[in-house]
């Protein structure tokens, strides 16, 4: 048998469904943050590769440049700077 003290009324649930409104809504607040913050990490890791990308053209073409040049060392020395 229910007693009057064991009966919720609709006053009684109300700051329980507001505790739960504010805890859903900072929820979606962080969800909403970290997509944001998950498409600017993607936007940097893209960035990146194509940095990687150009910088391996570069090192292959130094290398290749390396290879043809002539072949004795040259003495930096013997050589004037570009202001002389």
């Amino acid at each position: 048998m229910p007693m009057a003290t064991d009966i919720m009324t609709d006053t009684d649930a109300l700051p329980d469904l507001q505790a739960l409104a504010k805890r859903l809504f900072d929820l979606e607040i962080k969800a909403g943050l970290a997509d944001d913050m998950l498409d600017q990490l993607n936007q940097t890791i893209f960035r990146q590769q194509r940095q990687i990308e150009l910088l391996g053209k570069e090192l292959f073409e130094l290398r290749r440049q390396g290879q043809e040049g002539p072949g004795t060392p040259r003495n930096l020395r013997d050589e004037l700077p570009p202001h002389y």
